[in-house]
């Protein structure tokens, strides 16, 4: 067994760190220190090098240049076993688990001689007890919604003594009430005398609950700092890079994106009346029933026009997961009428597992759309074009068409899954929490492209973990509650309420329909 470092000591420390993928320096001397008792934040923009240096903590990756300390003795990881058995653990924003196996399944993988369910099933609910998790160990992971899997893969590494927990944008797709409470559990962690390097990109969850807090740039150390010392604006400058940057390395969209339209034109919606506007997707009565014959989706009546962004709200497993994949097209309706034209965008939450091939070059990606459907030979060549086309007008960073997506950051992952569903389906486009795991610029980027495309007249769907974001892009919002669509107010409040209550936001002076 680990056993705790005394609260303040010296626990993990990096130093002069350098790694490159083929001729991209990923990092360049970056530095660390984290002291026992203590969550020490990792910030920086997507690309910065956060996440490539703890997976050389973690045993993924080997340092190419610099030296890591380990209660105070220089160490090189060679494995993650091998960063288990010093009580290293990682949490990684993409999860690990196997999606067919039970909880306790999951978490004896890895571990040593036969597999006994009972007493994995034992160990599961030990561990979460003390931890204060709520976890069934008899439940399979592809049942769980994603607050639940998170909680899964933090009872799998605290299973192994862990005394270092490494967590990579743990409340990018938590509910808010979700993301409290596990941030209230970090800070319980660490008071007993463990620690965290919470890896982030929302200062306000540093702020919160960090004691210390470090910001790479371009894969260097450029601010380390007791959190108490610092402010938003400071840690918000270094990211970027500090206020003397250049405007040219701000990852913004830098052309605007032209979209055609077939159903109306731009320059008609501009003097049309919100209710002439076309409808381009809707449901009717709409219901779905899971595989196991339970309703997701209950008699959901949804309209949504051209040139609008329409916000859905939801606590984790409320339906909005259906109600989404019924209006890409995705998923059918188990009962009701549904309307959607023959092509729909559709951006989903998990990049990695339903939206890329992370082995293969970006011009393979972006044939994906529609692949299913489409017949013939594919002109490659002309693939090549549209793509190198695409990583221009949506600004994503790559070396070319070539690249192998699984090398780009995940600001460009998403910024090339979103050019790629814009281009390829012109009428209406599905998003699922658009900004998961992006820092501020890049979050900033794809809220522009969603509302250049809106302008352009698409219609536009968008579901938020984040209520914030939900209320800053959407002209319409409609909350979740137990499968039930609720039209509510572009109020985070109101928002809220409908979705744990069912109470619809709608009152007098409140309109926040199209018509208002």
């Amino acid at each position: 067994m680990v056993t705790a470092a005394p609260t303040g000591a010296m626990l993990l420390s990096l130093d002069g760190i350098a790694h490159t993928f083929g001729h991209v320096r990923a990092l360049d001397g970056a530095s660390l220190q984290v002291r026992a008792g203590s969550v020490h934040a990792l910030l920086g923009e997507n690309g910065a090098g956060k996440t490539t240096l703890m997976r050389v903590v973690f045993g993924l990756l080997r340092a190419q240049h610099g030296v890591m300390h380990w209660r105070g003795a220089p160490i090189t990881m060679r494995s993650p076993a091998d960063a288990l058995a010093h009580g290293i653990g990682m949490v990684h924003q993409h999860f690990t688990l196997v999606p067919s196996m039970t909880v306790a399944e999951n978490i004896a993988l890895g571990g040593h001689g036969g597999f006994a369910p009972q007493r994995a099933a034992e160990r599961v609910r030990d561990v979460a007890a003390r931890a204060g998790l709520v976890l069934d160990p008899n439940a399979h992971v592809e049942d769980l919604p994603i607050g639940a899997q998170q909680r899964c893969e933090i009872v799998k590494a605290l299973a192994r003594d862990v005394t270092l927990l490494i967590l990579d944008e743990p409340t990018a797709v938590l509910a808010p009430a979700e993301a409290a409470e596990l941030l209230r559990w970090i800070r319980r962690y660490a008071d007993a005398g463990n620690a965290v390097v919470l890896i982030t990109h929302k200062l306000r969850d540093a702020l919160a609950v960090a004691d210390d807090l470090t910001v790479l740039h371009r894969g260097r150390t450029v601010l380390t700092t007791p959190t108490r010392d610092t402010d938003q604006a400071r840690v918000a400058d270094a990211m970027l890079g500090g206020a003397t940057m250049r405007t040219a390395d701000v990852h913004t969209v830098s052309d605007p994106v032209e979209l055609a339209v077939r159903e109306v034109a731009p320059e008609a919606l501009a003097t049309a009346r919100p209710s002439a506007r076309p409808t381009v997707l809707a449901l009717d009565g709409v219901s779905v029933r899971d595989t196991n014959g339970v309703e997701r989706v209950r008699s959901a009546t949804l309209q949504v026009r051209a040139g609008e962004i329409v916000g859905i709200g939801g606590v984790e497993g409320a339906g909005q997961r259906e109600l989404l994949r019924v209006l890409a097209g995705r998923l059918s309706p188990t009962s009701g009428r549904r309307a959607i034209p023959e092509r729909v965008g559709f951006v989903p939450e998990d990049r990695h597992r339903d939206a890329l091939l992370l082995d293969a070059p970006l011009f393979e990606n972006t044939a994906l759309h529609g692949a299913g459907a489409r017949r013939g030979l594919i002109d490659w060549n002309h693939v090549r074009a549209r793509t190198s086309a695409l990583l221009h007008r949506y600004d994503v960073r790559a070396s070319g068409t070539e690249t192998v997506a699984r090398t780009l950051s995940g600001g460009n992952q998403q910024k090339l899954v979103l050019g790629r569903e814009l281009e390829a389906a012109r009428e209406a486009l599905v998003v699922e929490n658009p900004s998961r795991g992006l820092d501020f610029v890049a979050t900033e980027a794809v809220h522009r492209a969603l509302r250049v495309a809106r302008d352009a007249g698409m219609a536009v769907v968008v579901y938020s973990s984040d209520l914030d974001e939900v209320v800053l892009l959407a002209d319409r919002v409609f909350a979740m509650h137990e499968g039930t669509v609720i039209e509510s107010v572009k109020d985070r409040d109101a928002l809220g309420r409908a979705m744990l209550s069912g109470a619809t936001g709608v009152n007098d002076g409140m309109a926040s329909g199209p018509d208002a």
